[in-house]
């Protein structure tokens, strides 16, 4: 049995009811927070435009639109609004954003067969370990956005799990998964190239497709995750450690929760000025000479002091330290067109200059450091460092941080009432007491009119 097999096996036959009480708790935190992803990037009005374009078939819910279209539809705009907003968990170890990958489609397969809270609950579980072990085993060529690639595979075990495949099935469609990957460009993400936030819902509409694919009797290539991920968008890819400590480590117990709204390679930093924030206060613009950030390889690219657009924005280290200062957050509010436009942060992030530490680049994956200098205008100097980030599971937020985040983005398009609702829902539903009927239900309610 090689370790396709081994992990074919794993995904079909996991049984949510048995495992610990504690996966069961980080995955409604987890599922909580892709849903309030979704739910705040569908007042997007580019998110809108697109959403309006797609078939009126009652299948599977657009969530917070109010309205259903097909189960790919759904899983494509769905998975497109949770990344909109740079809001999304992550995971350290893989890279990337294992959840958002796979959790849409998931939602829509589910309204579209009649199946059990806890075979879809197995099926986000199952998406989240592949999609996150792929990804951690593997070594992207250094132009690709993680998005796109291996949580198409994610998503493809998700949705074979739901319906119930068998190991050599299932196997199949981590094969054909493998081949509707996109070659997806991290350039976007630094131009501001909008098309990036479609990247995990086409992963999520191609899990989908490709367990159509396998259903119908398509076929892959015999190891189809080896040929993508060792020789075609990954300069390494090492078999032994997708199956290493299978079933026993979880890595969803090791992802990462973000209240900082921007990419999290500006985490390092922003958290280096929340301790700065804590010990003393920032001090205001107009006192700031220049502010040097000294940090990782992956943060250094991020050096665009006049990003294009909101997308952009959340990409730059020297808009997300001067949006931080003058606005005095790093949340939501601090990323919009009218953050982006604002001529006091515009003309801080010019003075902001960042640099590429290779020490630093070294502590990764367990760290992601960033040391921040402000120098004032009277020539005193004001430093912030930082390890590992919070939201990590090293330094993880607080539930109630959590919940606050969760209300914050649902509020954007529901009532306070139906937020708090959801919420409880989710968390129950992962420990198996609240059926899936009911919380599917709550998914389906429209925004409010006046939305935003």
């Amino acid at each position: 049995m090689d370790y396709l097999d081994r992990l074919s096996t794993f995904c079909a036959t996991l049984d949510y009811r048995a495992l610990p009480h504690e996966v069961h708790e980080q995955l409604g935190w987890i599922l909580a927070d892709t849903v309030a992803a979704i739910a705040a990037g569908s007042a997007e009005p580019e998110l809108r435009a697109i959403a309006a374009r797609q078939p009126a078939v009652e299948s599977a819910d657009l969530i917070g639109l109010g309205r259903r279209s097909s189960c790919e539809s759904a899983a494509f705009i769905n998975g497109t609004a949770g990344t909109f907003l740079e809001m999304d968990e992550g995971n350290r170890f893989s890279r990337g954003h294992p959840a958002v990958h796979v959790i849409p489609a998931a939602i829509a397969l589910s309204q579209e067969r009649a199946v059990s809270a806890q075979d879809v609950l197995a099926a986000v579980v199952v998406g989240y370990e592949v999609g996150s072990r792929l990804g951690a085993a593997s070594q992207l060529r250094s132009a690709m956005h993680p998005h796109g690639t291996w949580g198409t595979i994610g998503a493809g075990a998700a949705c074979a799990r739901i319906a119930g495949l068998s190991a050599s099935d299932m196997r199949q469609t981590l094969n054909i998964a493998s081949s509707l990957t996109t070659a997806t460009s991290k350039q976007t993400m630094l131009e501001g190239g909008l098309v990036r936030n479609t990247y995990a819902g086409l992963s999520n509409r191609n899990g989908l497709l490709a367990l159509q694919l396998a259903e119908c009797g398509f076929s892959g290539e015999r190891d189809g995750p080896a040929s993508l991920l060792g020789k075609v968008a990954s300069e390494h890819f090492d078999p032994a450690a997708v199956i290493a400590d299978l079933g026993q480590d979880w890595h969803l117990m090791h992802n990462y929760f973000k209240l900082h709204s921007c990419c999290r390679y500006n985490h390092g930093t922003l958290d280096a000025l929340d301790l700065l924030a804590a010990q003393a206060g920032l001090p205001a613009a107009d006192a700031i000479e220049r502010i040097e950030v000294l940090t990782y390889h992956l943060a250094a690219e991020l050096s665009d002091p006049a990003p294009a657009n909101t997308l952009a924005a959340k990409f730059s280290v020297p808009f997300a330290v001067a949006t931080r200062i003058v606005n005095g957050s790093s949340a939501l509010a601090s990323f919009t067109w009218d953050a982006v436009r604002d001529p006091a942060v515009l003309a801080l992030a010019a003075k902001v200059r960042v640099r590429h530490d290779p020490a630093m680049s070294q502590r990764l994956p367990m760290e992601r450091p960033s040391r921040v200098v402000l120098t004032l205008k009277d020539g005193s100097q004001r430093v912030g460092e930082a390890g590992v980030n919070r939201g990590d599971d090293a330094s993880p937020y607080t539930r109630e941080e959590l919940r606050s985040k969760f209300m914050d983005l649902t509020g954007r398009i529901w009532p306070a009432a139906h937020g708090r609702d959801l919420l409880e829902a989710t968390l129950g539903l992962a420990r198996l007491q609240v059926p899936l009927e009911h919380w599917l239900g709550l998914l389906s309610r429209p925004a409010l009119a006046n939305a935003n």
